[in-house]
């Protein structure tokens, strides 16, 4: 099957998304938002926390990465019995632990208890972040996937806009723990809107099921979900060895303060979030492939620009800071629709739940390796930002010529299905037509 329309022919709108979808839609998006803020509020809160927990920048780097990477490890060992069970109540199971975990989070006394907090908010966090994706493939048709994940991925931006800013409120006036505490608050009462609202979701569980390791073995050797694996993992190195430091590093060059921080997050989630509504508009009517290829080869383009900004203005960082969200996040929203499509029905859930662990092994090594390029001088401020930025580039250049190779599984329903040792995963289609 060609991505491409003929000329000759006039380009279908794809279908629209109903009412009552949408609902689904926005209840997603609300636990999204919540995880999100809850990963990325502690990045501008690092000068706080080294100053009263009184540890190093080191011991702040694992704060952030032990969060990544529980969640990785939780989603490989999620895949096991991911597509075993209602997606619904997995969802729900997992989301009521996070809101836990969250609240322990504002609670944590000191250094060793935040990371044992961090560390269960990443299992919980990431395990519901997996089911979201296998909702969205199991619910949505590939047509409507594109503006669908984009509305998932603009929670980021929305978390930038109003999480970020009052979190960092919150931090200034009632201390570390309070923008936690407030989000977990938060994330029960949408925990409690989900319960009413999330259909079932027990399509996937009609096809012949297999001894949970065998499953994951063929989930893991198919070469299709490897090369996707592969691609994730650059992909999500590429952005997070700057994002991981591009508050600190930002904040340390120009002496601001949190204040100053949450102007910066709040224009770039603010152009965020409008091109996150283009760009899955986008996904759904053009090649993903091609759009991804685009958003790639700007975000590079911004990484040179703002890993080597020179001290200035807020509005000066503002803008290069909202460039690189809108597309380090804009590609995305092609990428995710792309990787919905690389696996069957009754193994997208493991699938989404390994390619999560590997997104998140990544986003977890991301903050180590740039905090070993990074160093802190006698006076306060940072250098090796600008060869952190070489880095991300090389490692966007490799999932460039990856995403290419990533390929559109064949579906099969399960009355097709034949005997578990028949080879009945066949890849044919470029993905970037899913």
């Amino acid at each position: 099957m060609s991505e491409h329309p003929s000329a000759s022919s006039p380009r279908i709108p794809p279908p629209k998304i109903t009412r009552g979808e949408w609902a689904l839609v926005l209840v997603l998006v609300a636990i999204q938002f919540t995880h999100m803020v809850d990963f990325v509020i502690i990045m501008p809160l690092g000068a706080r926390l080294m100053s009263e927990l009184d540890i190093t920048p080191i011991e702040f780097g694992w704060i952030v990465s032990v969060y990544a990477i529980a969640a990785g490890v939780a989603s490989f060992l999620g895949s096991l019995v991911m597509d075993r069970f209602d997606r619904r109540s997995v969802l729900l199971t997992m989301y009521g632990g996070f809101a836990l975990s969250t609240l322990f989070c504002g609670l944590a006394p000191d250094y060793p208890w935040l990371i044992v907090a961090r560390t269960l908010a990443g299992i919980f966090g990431g395990l519901a972040a997996v089911s979201i994706m296998a909702v969205i493939g199991d619910v949505f048709p590939s047509e409507k996937r594109g503006r669908v994940t984009g509305a998932i991925t603009s929670s980021f931006a929305v978390a930038s806009i109003v999480g970020l800013p009052i979190g960092l409120l919150l931090a200034d006036l009632y201390g570390r723990g309070a923008p936690f505490v407030a989000l977990a608050g938060f994330s029960a009462l949408v925990w409690l809107i989900a319960v009413f609202r999330l259909p079932q979701v027990r399509t996937h569980l009609e096809h012949t099921r297999r001894n949970p390791f065998r499953e994951l073995a063929a989930v893991v050797v198919e070469p299709n979900h490897q090369r996707a694996f592969a691609f994730t993992f650059f992909m999500v190195l590429g952005t997070f060895t700057v994002a991981s430091f591009m508050a600190p590093y930002l904040a340390a060059v120009n002496g601001w303060s949190e204040a100053e921080l949450a102007k910066l997050y709040f224009a770039g989630g603010l152009c965020t979030l409008v091109g996150m509504a283009i760009v899955g508009r986008l996904a759904d009517r053009f090649p993903r492939l091609m759009l991804f290829r685009v958003m790639a080869g700007m975000t590079i383009l911004i990484t040179i620009a703002i890993t080597n900004l020179p001290p200035g203005p807020v509005w000066v960082a503002a803008i290069f800071l909202s460039l690189f969200m809108v597309f380090a996040a804009g590609r995305m929203v092609p990428a995710q629709a792309m990787l919905l499509g690389a696996a069957q029905p009754r193994d997208r859930g493991s699938f989404m739940s390994l390619n999560t662990a590997v997104q998140h092994i990544s986003s977890g090594l991301a903050p180590i390796l740039a905090g070993a390029l990074i160093t802190k001088t006698d006076d306060g401020k940072m250098t090796g930002f600008p060869v952190v930025g070489l880095v991300a580039i090389v490692m966007t250049l490799i999932s460039l010529l990856l995403a290419g190779r990533v390929k559109a599984a064949k579906i099969i329903t399960p009355t097709q299905e034949v005997a578990p040792e028949s080879p009945a995963r066949s890849s044919s289609e470029p993905v970037a037509a899913a």
